[in-house]
């Protein structure tokens, strides 16, 4: 789960993390008022959307004017920018040319910058351990640094057993070139992060661009941070910060009828039971010339009514040119999936291309029910005949 760059930063502070004052504003209004609890003269105007790339961005009703973050010197500046975010689309190299509404801007303290740096805390997955990466070129082409010039990236592998030592955090500050008070600065700094991160049961915490003041002082200037979902059951706090405006509306779907869906963007929509099971179907479809719209598993217990659901999330994406439903039977009967599809078909008005493959569990039962529906819907023998045969139906309808 994701939450606003505002809220990452009232979170990490409690735990002493270095940030700049600032408060939240949903009008231009409380904008000026925001800015007129903070000492100026400078004040930083943030449009808060969950994705990166704001102040390279533009708005999409002015798209050779100024980005989602904008420095204002005086009050009336401060109300002209937030006039140019709230209730405008902002695009950015993570939103896709569709962009995302800005409901909300942070109104932030200036500060004297000396340097921009980057560091962030993530699950490597490889090694199982939370990774520190950091990077002196830190700031807004951080993409680029790390696509062009992988070795100005640095790593440090943090031992669950041991957690973080200070030796870790001098070892990054020297080579991030920090001197002095400033490596004294820096690992108080990522202490404290460290801590969050684990407290609160983090998947990520980027904080880009990580600034050096002018007086020596270590700040983070941004803070994103997103959450294990499993492990927010132990945070109801936490899950009260959600934005439902800022996920995909059929994900949202998707988790009020207990499936695993994530939305990918391609053509062919996919309806599969087990994780794995899902995956390998991504990938045969990929080696038929296809692209999946969708991962979606329906899970090992799932129920015609929750079949019928995930259907019409599939098709409610208007990309979707044609459905392949792979399924295994253990626990999961086919018989039940079949009765599933056939509902939800009907229900639908289904009028794109529909490949079914059944094994395991009561799937001769499973295959009758979709022979006996009436329905155009396309029986396959095994998992590479199942994608060639959607992959042909969707060229073929086209």
């Amino acid at each position: 789960m994701n939450i606003h760059e505002y809220q990452g930063k009232e979170l990490i502070r409690r735990y002493g993390v270095a940030v700049l004052d600032g408060h939240v504003a949903w009008t231009p209004e409380e904008a000026v008022a925001a800015a007129g609890k903070l000492p100026g003269p400078v004040f930083v105007v943030k449009a808060q959307i969950h994705a990166g790339g704001r102040g390279a961005g533009h708005f999409a009703d002015d798209p050779n004017g100024k980005g989602g973050v904008r420095l204002a010197r005086s009050l009336d500046e401060v109300r002209a920018a937030a006039e140019a975010m709230i209730g405008h689309t902002l695009v950015t190299r993570q939103t896709g040319p569709a962009g995302r509404r800005v409901n909300r801007i942070y109104v932030e303290a200036g500060c004297n910058i000396a340097r921009e740096l980057y560091l962030s805390l993530l699950v490597d997955r490889e090694t199982a351990q939370v990774t520190i990466v950091a990077s002196a070129e830190g700031g807004m082409e951080i993409e680029e640094v790390v696509s062009h010039h992988p070795e100005k990236m640095l790593r440090a592998a943090i031992d669950p057993a041991t957690g973080l030592w200070p030796f870790h955090a001098r070892k990054l500050a020297y080579a991030l070139g920090l001197e002095g008070e400033q490596t004294a600065g820096f690992i108080k700094f990522m202490e404290s992060l460290y801590s969050a991160f684990i407290a609160l049961d983090c998947a990520v915490i980027e904080v880009n661009p990580l600034v050096v003041t002018t007086e020596g002082a270590i700040v983070a200037l941004d803070a994103k941070v997103s959450f294990d979902d499993n492990a927010l059951y132990r945070h109801p706090d936490l899950e009260a910060l959600r934005d439902e405006t800022e996920e995909d509306p059929k994900e949202l779907e998707a988790a009020k009828h207990a499936l695993n869906y994530v939305a990918l963007g391609g053509t062919i929509g996919c309806l599969v039971n087990g994780a794995g099971l899902a995956m390998a179907t991504m990938d045969i479809i990929k080696l038929y010339g296809g692209s999946p719209a969708n991962f979606l598993d329906v899970g090992g217990g799932a129920t015609r009514e929750r079949v019928t659901a995930a259907f019409k999330i599939i098709l409610s994406d208007p990309n979707v040119e044609g459905i392949l439903v792979n399924i295994f039977g253990g626990i999961m009967r086919c018989d039940v999936i079949a009765q599933g599809v056939v509902d939800a078909a009907r229900e639908v008005s289904l009028n794109v291309p529909l490949v079914v493959r059944l094994e395991g569990t009561n799937a001769d039962l499973g295959k009758d029910i979709l022979a006996r529906s009436g329905l155009a819907i396309a029986s396959a023998d095994n998992l590479g005949d199942a994608a060639e045969k959607i992959i042909r139906a969707v060229k073929e309808a086209a």
